[in-house]
């Protein structure tokens, strides 16, 4: 195995190869400024993204590859704190960055290639193999990033528990061992969710055939969330539901694996799962129900800073 110093990298591979290519663009994905994102914050999130990708697919991270198109102005002491970020997430992850590219342009652009790994294809969950009557989970909490966008645009004031969800938002953690360990489960379908859990579940839905059935209540949602949301004039839970880069999972299982599910996400620390609704027959699509009567408008997030 060969890593930077050479034409290119050598691996040596396993049975099956994962691979996700996820692009982070200023002024689309983030804003290079005082009180939005700075390099390090850059390079974190984008490693995160792409190491999300190899989580929604119960994959095992092994290798990263970082390009980067650096704008004028743009130092170098900037570029190795985003290098630095971005490789200190991948090593923790259990990835190594073993290669990639510089080059010049109009704004700062990072691209991540990550490559996981798994020994069986029954270990790798897909987004199309919901079946009706499981139960749909998803990891963790919702709606920090979405709150923290409302915060940095100055939409909503930065109360002291603000400091909580810039913190979320600022440095998500993929959630790979939790993909794995429901991957061992026998999860039948499984996102990350990027776009929001509207856009993602609904991902699902139309890739399985099927109705997400969500129940609005019952999603996690990340201190201060409903602070934010009431100064906001929205009910907390569309921020649950429409924020993005939450980087948690939703998934879609058998009611028999319930229990099972639960021990084996826990323990791997003080990552929660929380059953928010039910796969059934009917419009392949995610739907959002509160006390039975189904919530209109409810749509996700689209990368525009």
């Amino acid at each position: 195995m060969r890593g930077i110093g050479d034409d290119a990298a050598v691996v040596r591979s396993r049975p099956l190869c994962v691979t996700s290519v996820d692009t982070m663009v200023q002024d689309v994905h983030f804003r290079l400024q005082e009180g939005w994102a700075d390099a390090e914050e850059v390079g974190h999130r984008a490693m995160a993204g792409a190491l999300s990708d190899l989580a929604a697919m119960g994959a095992e991270a092994g290798e990263a590859y970082l390009a980067l198109v650096l704008p004028q102005g743009f130092e170098e002491h900037q570029a190795l704190a985003l290098v630095r970020t971005a490789g200190a997430l991948a090593g923790a992850s259990g990835a190594s960055i073993l290669g990639g590219d510089v080059s010049s342009g109009q704004v700062l652009i990072v691209s991540v290639t990550a490559v996981g790994w798994a020994e069986h294809e029954r270990r790798l969950i897909a987004r199309d193999g919901a079946k009706a009557g499981d139960l749909i989970g998803v990891t963790g909490s919702l709606g920090a990033a979405a709150a923290s966008l409302a915060l940095m645009s100055g939409r909503a004031q930065r109360s002291p528990g603000a400091e909580s969800l810039l913190a979320r938002a600022r440095a998500p953690l993929p959630r790979l061992r939790e993909g794995q360990a429901l991957a061992a489960c026998g999860a039948h379908a499984m996102i990350d969710l990027s776009d929001g859990l509207a856009s993602d579940a609904g991902q699902i839905a139309r890739a399985s055939g099927l109705e997400l059935a969500i129940d609005a209540a019952a999603l996690p949602l990340h201190d201060g969330v409903a602070e934010v949301a009431g100064e906001l004039g929205l009910a907390p839970w569309r921020l649950a539901a429409g924020g993005g880069e939450d980087y948690e999972l939703c998934f879609c299982v058998d009611p028999a694996s319930r229990g099972r599910v639960e021990r084996e996400v826990r323990a791997f620390g003080a990552v929660q799962v929380s059953w928010i609704g039910e796969v059934r027959e009917g419009p392949p699509r995610a739907s959002f129900f509160l006390a039975g009567a189904e919530q209109p408008g409810v749509e996700g997030f689209e990368h525009r800073w």
